[in-house]
């Protein structure tokens, strides 16, 4: 059974594939996405989507990420990190059904496995500061219990994600 973590996983391969390759993204969300998740149904429709809605929103994205990184060039950024980031923030204003903490706590663990042993810290500094700056702009598009407070902590959002994969 695969997880929306491996949805998360495989979207990050994806994303560094079209930064760093520049190609086709639907090619490369065959090739990295689809092929990998095609016996997982909503696993795969997840991945696409939150593939498709990062590469769309990643100058929202990267605003976000240069204001809470102003001492820093955003190129200055391990691109993993950057990504991760990108990815993690479009979660968190697109994907209704997903608590925001869940997307946070979910981009923590892609950056342990895929990033340096310090970026889950910075991934971590950077989202939290993101995340009070979107609820203060009305920028989170969240509904229903427990998506939009703070109460929510990370093991029972994710139990609630990982049910929904």
């Amino acid at each position: 059974m695969s997880t929306r973590r491996e949805s998360r996983e495989k979207v990050i391969q994806a994303l560094y594939a079209f930064e760093l390759g520049g190609g086709a993204g639907d090619d490369i969300m065959t090739t990295l996405v689809r092929q990998p998740l095609k016996d997982h149904v909503q696993s795969l429709r997840f991945a696409e989507k939150l593939f498709l809605r990062t590469l769309d929103l990643t100058d929202t994205a990267d605003e976000i990420i240069g204001h809470h990184t102003q001492n820093w060039d955003l190129s200055r950024i391990a691109l993993v990190d950057r990504l991760i980031l990108r990815m993690a923030l479009c979660e968190m204003m697109t994907f209704e059904d997903i608590p925001p903490k869940v997307s946070i706590n979910e981009a923590i663990e892609v950056a342990k496995k895929f990033s340096t042993a310090r970026s889950g810290q910075f991934v971590n500094g950077i989202l939290d500061a993101s995340l009070e700056r979107l609820r203060n702009e009305g920028k989170l598009n969240k509904s229903g219990r427990g998506l939009v407070g703070t109460t929510v902590t990370a093991t029972e959002g994710e139990k609630d994600d990982e049910k929904d994969a």
